[in-house]
């Protein structure tokens, strides 16, 4: 087997022998492993001429909710074709070591669940659901008209992709639990994300207060990593599977 490009701190797989209870922060980096196109990458081919402002706010969709409908439609494509990797695979196998495990993830993709993580907070919300615009609630099903997009069958309003758009807020549910975590956790891992978009960027430094292990992986610096307990440089894939590997060893 050939050795790892990297090492990882004997003090950190020690700290996660010894963690009750484990948070875990995920931005695109880690889907990035899967093929799946950041927000910004998927804006090209036939969708290099728009920007974000015509494809993911409210006012866009209000505007021309065909194009939105069929963007998303687009990147649903590519999500059902990717894969969880190694890393989302570690961090479901992590689950089942530590007494009590949230994971956080930034990414509407599905990747974690589809990987086998159960306790799992989706910020940004989730492309393969969909809800009405009208009525914000999650629609399961619906008539197949061939209208685009298609509607609500209780109210008739549009249906929309059940994901955070720019100019809204995130549910609040969901950043209340997560802000939770991070403040209560003895052990917070920051994963694939920049630390640019707030409030998810807060949560390692939430945990940092509450006295928390903090590790960063992340194969290029970010501004978590001066103040991160440890910081490990490299994807994810590869990173995690090896911490995974010396927890069981």
């Amino acid at each position: 087997m050939a050795e790892a490009a990297f090492s990882i701190p004997s003090n950190l797989i020690q700290a996660l022998r010894g963690a009750r209870h484990a948070t875990v922060l995920t931005g695109s980096g880690i889907s990035a492993e899967s093929g799946v196109p950041t927000f910004r990458d998927a804006q090209t081919g036939l969708w290099s001429n728009f920007r974000p402002e015509d494809l993911a706010t409210p006012e866009a969709f209000r505007r021309d909710p065909k194009l939105v409908w069929e963007w998303y439609a687009w990147r649903r494509e590519l999500v059902a074709r990717a894969r969880p990797n190694e890393g989302h695979l570690a961090l479901a196998e992590l689950e089942q070591r530590v007494p009590k495990f949230t994971l956080i993830t930034q990414n509407v993709d599905g990747l974690h669940q589809r990987a086998g993580s159960r306790n799992v907070i989706e910020l940004h919300g989730n492309i393969n659901r969909v809800k009405c615009f009208e009525e914000d609630a999650v629609v399961e099903s619906w008539n197949q008209t061939g209208e685009v997009p298609p509607r609500c069958p209780r109210c008739g309003g549009r249906l929309r992709p059940d994901v955070v758009w720019f100019n809204e807020p995130l549910p609040e549910d969901s950043i209340g639990k997560a802000a939770s975590a991070a403040r209560n956790c003895d052990l917070f891992l920051s994963i694939g994300t920049s630390g640019a978009v707030y409030p998810a960027a807060s949560l390692p430094f939430e945990a940092l207060e509450g006295g928390a292990t903090v590790v960063e992986i992340n194969p290029v610096p970010t501004p978590l990593t001066a103040r991160a307990t440890f910081a490990l440089r490299g994807p994810s894939g590869e990173i995690l599977p090896e911490i995974m590997r010396q927890l069981a060893g």
